[in-house]
C-alpha cells in the first residue's frame, strides 16, 4: 500500500508491556510525545500518580484503552469461576476498573475469561462467563459509553483460558451482545499460533463481533527459550512465529472485513515486550518497522 497507514487505522501500544521497567508516568509521557501513536493502553494508575497521568492523557489527543486483564490475573480472579463468591469478586474488581476507566477517559476496557475448568464443565463455565460479562456491560452502560472487550486467549499455554478458540468466543459474544451493544471481542495476532489459527480464519470468524486488535509475536519452536509461550517478544526472532508476513496477512484480513480501511480509525495496537537486557525503545522501533514493512507489502 502506498497510502499512509495512519489514514486507515489508529496505531496504539500497550504501555505496561512495552515499558515494564520504566516509571509509569515517564513511559506514558514518552508514548504521548510520539506522534506515530494515536492510541495508548494503560492499566490501573495508583492514586498518587493518577492526576499526573490524567493530565498527560488529557493533553495528548490519544485514544485511551484500559487494560483490565491484570486486575484479574494479579488477583487470581475468574469471571467464569464455578464458585459464586469468587466470580462475584471478579465482577466487583472489574466494575472498579470501569470506574477508573471512565476517570482516565478510556473508550474501552479489556478483560479475559478465567482458566478453563475440566472439559465436562465448559458449558457451565461459558454460561457463567456470559452472565459476568453481561453484568459488567450493564454497569459500564449505566455510566456512559465505555466499550467492554474480551481478549481471546488459548487453553494450552501459560494462562490456559476458557476462551479459547475463536468460534467459542463468538458463541459467548453473540449471547452478550444481544443485550449489550457495548461488548466486543479482541483478537491478538500473538495468540493465533497458540490457538493454531490463521489470521484470515480468526478475523473472519469474529468479524461481526471484532472490537479491538493487538499485534505481537510468540515463541513455540523452542521450549527452553525464556519467552516461550505467551510472552509477547519482539518481532524478527528466529524462534518466533510472527514477523512481517504474518502482520501483512493480519492487516489484509482486517481490511477485507472493514476493520481497517480508508478513513477508518479503529485501533491496531502493538503488544510487545523487551527480552531481558533489551532496550524498550529499540523494541518499540522494531514493532513500528515491522508494521510499516507489512503495510508496504499489502
Amino acid at each position: 500500500m502506498n497510502d499512509n497507514l495512519h489514514s486507515y487505522m489508529k496505531v496504539g501500544i500497550v504501555q505496561l508491556m512495552a515499558y515494564p521497567e520504566m516509571d509509569t508516568v515517564e513511559s506514558i509521557r514518552k508514548i504521548a510525545e510520539d506522534e506515530f501513536f494515536g492510541a495508548i493502553e494503560i492499566a490501573t494508575a495508583p492514586e498518587e500518580i493518577r492526576d499526573e497521568v490524567m493530565q498527560i492523557l488529557g493533553a495528548s489527543h490519544l485514544v485511551v484503552g484500559y487494560v483490565g486483564q491484570p486486575l484479574l490475573l494479579n488477583n487470581k480472579l475468574d469471571l467464569n469461576s464455578l464458585v459464586p463468591q469468587q466470580r462475584e469478586a471478579a465482577i466487583s474488581m472489574i466494575k472498579g476498573g470501569v470506574d477508573e476507566a471512565y476517570m482516565l477517559g478510556a473508550r474501552q476496557l479489556a478483560v479475559l475469561s478465567g482458566p478453563a475448568p475440566a472439559k465436562s464443565k465448559y458449558d457451565q463455565a461459558k454460561e457463567l462467563l456470559v452472565d459476568s460479562l453481561s453484568q459488567i456491560c450493564s454497569y459500564a452502560q449505566s455510566k456512559g459509553d465505555l466499550g467492554i472487550t474480551m481478549e481471546i486467549f488459548d487453553r494450552e499455554y501459560d494462562k490456559k483460558c476458557l476462551i479459547g478458540p475463536t468460534p467459542e468466543a463468538v458463541e459467548v459474544a453473540k449471547k452478550v451482545k444481544r443485550n449489550y451493544p457495548n461488548f466486543g471481542l479482541m483478537i491478538d495476532l500473538s495468540h493465533l499460533p497458540l490457538l493454531k489459527e490463521k489470521p484470515d480464519y480468526a478475523v473472519k470468524t469474529a468479524k461481526n463481533y471484532l472490537a479491538h486488535v493487538h499485534i505481537g509475536n510468540c515463541i513455540l519452536k523452542n521450549k527452553s527459550h525464556p519467552a516461550y509461550g505467551d510472552k509477547h517478544p519482539p518481532f524478527g526472532l528466529a524462534a518466533g512465529e510472527n514477523d512481517v508476513e504474518e502482520v501483512r496477512l493480519f492487516l489484509k484480513a482486517l481490511m477485507e472485513i472493514g476493520y481497517i480501511g480508508a478513513g477508518k480509525q479503529n485501533v491496531v495496537a502493538f503488544e510487545v515486550k523487551p527480552l531481558a537486557g533489551q532496550n524498550p525503545d529499540v523494541v518499540v522501533a522494531n514493532a513500528k518497522r515491522t508494521l510499516m514493512e507489512a503495510w508496504a507489502r499489502l
